[in-house]
């Protein structure tokens, strides 16, 4: 083979691998613009106080729920890059908090939470992101000895109201069963001249 086909094979072969990899580049960074993408703000919905319905399953297996009140208080912090969330549940002595960071370098929420009786930090938590009104936020966990997928969403958002449910998933999310809803209202600020 002649030097000068040599080259122009070396030169195709290596123009070949430019331009592939500017189109498979290109794809990639098509496919991660399409994925949701968090944002600062996106919890500042829920800045406020809020009167919460709670339902879950009963724990006897009867396929009922226990319903029951909760309240809330929420703050937006970090310029809307996190938002803490202090739930109170008298009615079962229950109390937590509700801690959302957004992580800047991967644009993905994460949601963690502190049950006050323990005051240990869930890690990993769930992360995810909002899409069309609703939140998704999910992780992997263990019950026993079996993994599961555990998914809290937020939906439903309007200025007044929200809806939060938690549901788990034993066959890698194909199916989801609901654990947990809460129907969010908010309270209205009383006119302090009245």
């Amino acid at each position: 083979m002649s030097h000068s086909l040599e080259r122009r094979s070396v030169l195709q072969l290596a123009i070949g691998a430019l331009v592939g990899g500017f189109v498979m580049n290109s794809t990639m960074s098509q496919q991660d613009q399409s994925k949701p993408q968090g944002k600062p703000g996106e919890f500042d919905f829920l800045t406020g106080e809020w009167k919460i319905h709670n339902k879950r399953p009963k724990a006897d297996g009867s396929g009922q729920w226990d319903e029951f009140p909760g309240e809330a208080t929420c703050w937006s912090i970090l310029d809307g890059r996190g938002s803490i969330e202090e739930l109170r549940i008298p009615a079962k002595d229950f109390s937590g908090m509700g801690l959302r960071l957004l992580d800047a370098e991967q644009k993905v929420w994460n949601d963690f939470w502190v049950n006050a009786k323990s005051g240990v930090l869930t890690t990993p938590g769930l992360s995810g992101n909002f899409a069309n009104g609703e939140g998704v936020f999910i992780a992997e966990e263990m019950d026993n000895d079996t993994k599961i997928k555990v998914k809290g969403v937020w939906d439903q958002i309007t200025s007044a109201s929200c809806r939060w449910y938690q549901a788990i998933s034993r066959d890698d999310g194909t199916t989801w069963q609901e654990n947990w809803i809460m129907h969010w209202t908010r309270v209205e600020k009383k006119d302090a001249t009245r």
